[in-house]
């Protein structure tokens, strides 16, 4: 892929009177899209129009985009929100394209800060935002996950190497040189946003975070469901993508402290399991763990602030859970990438 255009402000800022379109995938979440679109409607920017894509869902989808005046398109399926996506821009009008996330309302002024961030800047080629911290879900759990995730971007603000679709703005023109997501190898809910990012970056384009651009998350979390889906569906495809393009972020959640995390909780396992065989080991496990605690005091802190000691206290086996996910995406990841090496050789 050649390198972002750059026209100059006049020929790369969107016009004043830009065309929006928002494209909101959505596979049997009948509920949550009855939510996601009556938030749209409330918006205070109302110059946009709306594209639902079912992708091949079970429930009854196009009678809630019916009753909301929004375009409704199906395709057999399910074959993922990439390619959900990526027809739902095939078929819609918009200089600027906002996707949003099903199981997302984005609040009061969401779509008119992102549009205006892209209207205003003539070198931002896309920007998103971030779940607020009153997550729908209750329970310990997706609370803690929906924090962490507003955490991460609230700390993360600024120019960054990938793209969220959750709640996220691009100019369509440049979403379509650099060829869409790739749902040929993103299948199933997984990286495709990131990738896209990843390449849009490294051929010159600008993505800025910006935490002020919030949503409400009504997603559920299940505990086993995430945690698979850290691993196999997340993680180690994004371990996968660094190692294959060469480009190790060091933005978002995997900073040099959020590594080290990986590497101290890690060893935390490692020390407390040959504490069987020697009490000794069991220090080494404390210390360890003591490590965790204190690269990560500033979220447990936070955490606190927003639900209370006992909640913080309870989300820090959760987060030191998360560490060995990351660090078993790690070690899947590089195996997974050395194999297709070996076998691209061969």
């Amino acid at each position: 892929m050649s390198a972002c255009p750059d026209t100059g402000p006049a020929a790369t800022a969107a016009a004043p009177d830009a065309t929006v379109a928002v494209v909101v995938p959505v596979y049997n979440d009948r509920s949550g899209l009855q939510r996601c679109l009556a938030a749209l409607a409330a918006s205070s920017f109302q110059a946009f129009s709306v594209v639902v894509v079912d992708d091949g869902s079970t429930e009854d989808i196009q009678s809630v985009v019916d009753a909301s005046d929004c375009r409704y398109l199906r395709i057999e399926g399910p074959g993922g929100p990439a390619r959900a996506r990526n027809h739902g821009v095939r078929c819609c009008e918009g200089d600027i394209i906002v996707f949003v996330d099903a199981d997302v309302c984005v609040h009061v002024d969401t779509l008119q800060r992102l549009v205006e961030t892209l209207e205003s800047s003539a070198t931002t080629a896309a920007v998103v935002g971030t779940y607020d911290d009153r997550p729908e879900a209750p329970g310990l759990f997706s609370q803690y996950r929906n924090l962490l995730h507003r955490y991460t971007h609230c700390h993360s603000a600024g120019e960054i190497p990938t793209f969220w679709c959750g709640c996220g703005a691009i100019r369509r023109e440049l979403f379509l040189a650099y060829g869409g997501f790739d749902e040929e190898r993103y299948k199933r809910p997984a990286i495709e946003d990131i990738e896209l990012g990843m390449r849009m970056t490294a051929g010159g384009c600008r993505i800025l975070l910006d935490p002020a651009i919030e949503c409400t998350h009504l997603k559920h979390w299940p505990f086993l469901g995430t945690l698979a889906n850290d691993v196999l569906r997340r993680g180690a495809p994004w371990v996968v993508l660094m190692l294959r393009s060469g480009s190790m972020t060091t933005t978002l959640n995997v900073d040099h402290a959020q590594r080290l995390s990986v590497a101290l909780a890690l060893l935390t396992v490692l020390f407390g399991a040959a504490g069987v065989w020697h009490v000794a080991f069991l220090a080494g496990a404390v210390l360890s763990a003591g490590g965790v605690l204190i690269l990560n005091r500033d979220f447990y802190r936070y955490l606190r602030q927003c639900r209370g000691r006992a909640f913080a206290m309870g989300a820090m086996p959760l987060h030191g859970l998360y560490f060995l996910c990351c660090g078993l995406s790690v070690g899947i990841g590089v195996i997974q990438h050395v194999t297709t090496q070996r076998r691209s050789v061969l």
